[in-house]
């Protein structure tokens, strides 16, 4: 049998999975089991359940207590599920019908609720009867031996309600050969027994039963996080089938089915919204709390909510294959995987609990013999050492604190694919981000259109649209939808071919034109330093702003300085002056011309986000040293991006291997956090110490590749989760530090008398385990910031004076400012 912390998909008890091995080493048939198993909390719990579990026909297993999941991959041929859940009841842990993670259980009305007040009652009753009327606790001596009491009964009693759970479990432990809590506990009630310490053996039943109790609680309150993102997509449908509306399971939805979904209706599954228009809440998948406009053709994702118009959704994925099943399984598969601080804690664990039940036995055996007193003095300090001996707080306190954190973030858009990465996360010290798409929108723009020779700027604009009309590429697509904006007619194209990393070459009107970068022509053979333009007297004539006005940006006052005079008219250096302008404003530069004639020069823009300086200045404010921009654009594009962003490091024109050279060269000094697109960037996002992607909703290889998405295409949620991470590492290191610390406080107390059975019980592991787990439950709170408002709103008054002044502040704040 194989342990693993692979993710099952699906949401029924039983699902096909990929298939058995058989004697030629083919798995060709196997059955995928999610069970549901609530009592299974702690690691001890787990470790049972897998060698209860270790035999023939499972393939894989895979335990996760802080879901309450067991996820089993079984050969048919060999076991059953009969067998699994039988083999899992055997260890002492039900198995109930609901599938994925544990169900929410009404504990404080489960049989073991009702034997622990009993056991309670009866406790409080012996004391009653013991301390407070002793008159009415009559004593007959038994044999000589045993005195019963009225309060003896009462103990008594407590113990055999409260404590049989508690043998039963230390049974199954003794035959799983675990040294866990259940075993110690189970010791410790029967000795109390067999030494006739009724009250001792009460005590420790009815309040480890109690703790036990709360500690479930605590975990099902875990849990809860996680079963809530579940219960934002709706078990039910409205379908059109034979043009008639049905409601049907979400589950019996197929791909490819019509799925509506009205007003106020959450989305059942992924889809393409093929009729309507509607503002959609997708804050459940991408954390975004402003609502998205669909509508016919856009994306769609189960859980959405439908804020207003009629839609008509095609389903493009089955309800267990939605993003938020997907971002649900990863989710819960976080709290499996073991953190260094987890790692950390379980090999202290298998050295403390060995060693302080070894103290416990040494306690009870030699200190009657060396400095004597009573024996039943020393067990009961022995006893009492065996409590503080269980690690339980201890153990749960990094796997409750990688829960809440890794299911915040999901709730705010964010996804962390396990607990190691929230603790990574936590750590880093740099952050390298991707320009285009990450910084950027990743939408790009014409912003100039400069005409050369005797070109005017429409026949520009319809040559490069025509060149450009059979490339992918983004920037051609800017240039093709400039021109169909502006109703520029595109001319018919013939012998089209692409120029690799340089441009584009066809044959429009009979005649070969070419439109690419400034290398391309110059290889061709143009004199760029005296580009020949039309102009009168030194000025343009005909310029982009006049035909163009509301679209070009082409900063005249600069083209007019930098116009010389020659011999034959008037001329632009573009290799020295222009071309250089235009690209430390961060734009891309097409030159479109013929080979022997230069037409035009059109710049192309990618827009900085409006978050991204407030995103960079949040990651310093959280820790982060050095923000680095890793991009394949050239250099001065690059550096106008990095210094509008506030970017310390710019590293541009780098190919996908340089980009993971240049984060393994930072990751020699550094702990490194990549953002990029997750498709792209794959190969640096792995090479990183934590890789990000960005804008993963609906990306199956995004959420593949990186070890965190932000699930919406915003910028702001990176400060977050490296802050949520770093809440997260003091939480856990809060929760170690404080458990270690009162565990050696009693345990040092223990052997001197100064801690009782009650107090250890009590404190040390009820009192811790609620401590740790509330503690952790704080990181649920944590949201993330948003940016500032980028517009600011004043009514003009009768001088001016008002609106020139906002106009100034903004500037100085990067703000819009809008003045009626």
């Amino acid at each position: 049998m194989d342990s693993s912390t692979g993710a099952a998909s699906g949401d029924d008890d039983t699902a096909p999975s990929e298939g058995r091995v058989d004697g030629d080493g083919v798995w060709s048939e196997g059955q995928e089991l999610r069970l549901s198993v609530p009592s299974m909390d702690c690691a001890s719990c787990a470790s049972k359940i897998e060698t209860a579990l270790d035999g023939p026909g499972i393939h894989t297993l895979d335990t996760r207590p802080t879901s309450g999941t067991v996820v089993v991959q079984i050969d048919p041929a060999e076991t059953t599920e009969a067998s699994v859940r039988d083999a899992i009841e055997s260890a002492g842990y039900e198995v109930t019908e609901t599938s994925g993670i544990a169900a929410q259980r009404t504990l404080f009305r489960t049989p073991r609720a009702a034997g622990i007040a009993v056991g309670a009652v009866a406790l409080i009753s012996g004391l009653v009867l013991e301390w407070a009327l002793p008159g009415l606790n009559p004593a007959v001596d038994v044999s000589g031996q045993w005195t019963i009491t009225g309060s003896w009964i009462a103990y008594m009693m407590a113990t055999g309600v409260a404590g049989v759970p508690i043998v039963r479990a230390g049974f199954a432990s003794l035959r799983a050969r675990s040294l866990d809590i259940d075993f110690l506990m189970g010791i410790g009630v029967v000795g109390a027994v067999v030494i006739n310490y009724p009250f001792e053996a009460a005590t420790l039943a009815v309040l480890f039963s109690t703790a036990e109790l709360l500690e479930s609680y605590s975990m099902d309150r875990a849990r809860n996080s996680v079963r809530d993102l579940m219960e934002l997509s709706p078990d039910e449908a409205t379908v059109l089938r034979d043009d008639e509306e049905q409601t049907v399971s979400a589950e019996d939805v197929a791909v490819g089915e019509t799925v509506v979904v009205r007003p106020g209706d959450r989305v059942p599954v992924d889809g393409i919204v093929t009729t309507g228009q509607s503002a959609v809440d997708e804050s459940p998948i991408t954390g975004e709390s402003v609502p998205a406009d669909v509508r016919p053709d856009d994306d769609i994702y189960a859980g959405s909510i439908n804020q207003r118009g009629y839609l008509e959704i095609e389903a493009t994925a089955t309800a267990g294959d939605s993003t938020l099943a997907t971002v649900v399984d990863l989710v819960e598969e976080a709290g499996s995987g073991d953190t260094d601080a987890e790692q950390f804690v379980d090999r202290f664990a298998n050295v403390y609990t060995p060693v302080v039940v070894g103290l416990a036995v040494l306690t009870m055996a030699l200190p009657p013999l060396l400095v004597g007193g009573s024996v039943t003095t020393w067990f009961i300090r022995g006893l009492t050492l065996l409590v503080i001996a269980c690690p339980c707080a201890f153990v749960i306190s990094t796997p409750v604190s990688v829960v809440s954190g890794v299911t915040a973030a999901a709730r705010n858009g964010v996804l962390v694919k396990a607990g190691e990465h929230l603790e990574a996360a936590g750590q880093v010290d740099t952050v390298a981000v991707d320009k285009t798409g990450t910084l950027t929108t990743g939408e790009l723009a014409v912003t100039d259109l400069i005409p050369l020779a005797d070109a005017g700027e429409r026949d520009v604009l319809s040559c490069a649209a025509a060149l450009e009309q059979r490339s992918e590429h983004p920037i051609a697509e800017a240039i093709t939808e400039h021109a169909d904006t502006r109703e520029v007619d595109t001319r018919e194209t013939t012998d089209f071919e692409s120029i690799t990393g340089r441009g584009v070459r066809a044959d429009v009107d009979d005649e070969t034109h070419y439109a690419g970068s400034p290398e391309l022509f110059r290889r061709l053979g143009f004199d760029l330093n005296h580009a020949h333009i039309r102009t009168d007297g030194g000025q343009l004539t005909d310029t982009a702003a006049s035909t163009f006005p509301a679209e070009t940006d082409t900063d005249l006052d600069q083209l007019d300085d930098e116009i010389r005079r020659c011999d034959h008219g008037s001329f632009l250096d573009l290799v020295n002056q222009t071309i250089p302008r235009l690209q430390a404003e961060g734009k891309t530069v097409v030159l479109v011309g013929t080979a022997d004639r230069l037409e035009g020069i059109l710049a192309v823009a990618d827009t900085v986000r409006p978050e991204a300086g407030w995103a960079v200045e949040q990651l310093r404010a959280a820790g982060v040293e050095r923000v680095v921009m890793l991009t394949g654009d050239n250099r001065r594009t690059a550096e106008a991006i990095g210094q509008e962003a506030g970017i310390d490091d710019v590293r541009a024109g780098l190919l996908p291997e340089e980009k993971v050279t240049a984060v393994r060269e930072l990751r020699e000094d550094h702990s490194v956090l990549m953002l990029g697109d997750g498709i792209n960037d794959a190969p640096a996002l792995a090479a990183a110490t934590v890789g990000v992607a960005m804008g993963a909703a609906g990306t199956d290889t995004a959420l593949e590749t990186a070890d965190a998405a932000l699930m919406g295409d915003d910028l702001s949620r990176l400060p977050y989760l490296v802050t949520l991470s770093a809440h997260a590492r003091r939480v856990i290191r809060a929760n170690i530090v404080g458990s270690l610390a009162v565990k050696a406080v009693l345990a040092l107390g223990a052997p001197l008398g100064y801690v009782t059975i009650a107090v250890a019980v009590i404190v040390g592991d009820m009192g811790m385990s609620l401590g740790v787990t509330g503690n952790a439950m704080r990181l649920a709170r944590l949201s993330p910031a948003d940016p500032p408002t980028e517009e600011w709103t004043i009514r003009r008054d009768s001088t001016n004076s008002a609106a020139d002044r906002a106009h100034e502040i903004g500037e100085r704040a990067g703000l819009a400012v809008h003045v009626y």
